[in-house]
């Protein structure tokens, strides 16, 4: 997965300006700039930064890591809206315990398609979506819920 400056500065908990600064070093293994952004990979969810030569070792925060968004679209429920008048919400997005219903979902970030035939999600999906970032899901009666990072 790749991210941004500053969603690694927050990734690493320390400002954007000295990720700016890593970067212009070359410190940030990987990273490579496109246009004026810079394109920086994750490793196990962080950034991978080589060692400086000066000064004390880097303590980098590791947060804890946030849980990952799940969207998943309900294959019985589509069956079920053709013979009703008045359609369910197909899209199921769940993050943590929480679990939201929905006829449509905006990613604002980079996201991965997941198919596991073999190891399915409890609900029995074998094909979803997955995102660290915020996703906002509209509802029947046009009502936008943010889910945040």
């Amino acid at each position: 997965m790749f991210v941004g400056s500053t969603q690694a500065a927050k990734l690493m908990g320390i400002s954007a300006r000295r990720i700016r600064q890593l970067l212009q070093e070359g410190r940030i293994q990987g990273a490579f700039k496109a246009g004026r952004s810079w394109i920086i990979p994750l490793v196990e969810g962080m950034p991978q930064v080589k060692e400086g030569t000066r000064g004390p070792l880097a303590r980098w925060r590791r947060r804890k890591p946030s849980p990952v968004t799940i969207i998943h679209v309900n294959q019985q429920t589509i069956r079920q809206n053709q013979k009703q008048e008045k359609p369910a919400p197909v899209i199921s997005v769940k993050r943590g315990q929480e679990n939201i219903y929905g006829h449509e979902v905006e990613i604002k970030g980079p996201c991965r398609v997941v198919y596991r035939r073999d190891n399915p999600k409890p609900c029995g999906a074998r094909v979803w979506i997955e995102t660290l970032f915020q996703v906002e899901v509209l509802t029947n009666n046009s009502t936008k819920l943010s889910l945040l990072r």
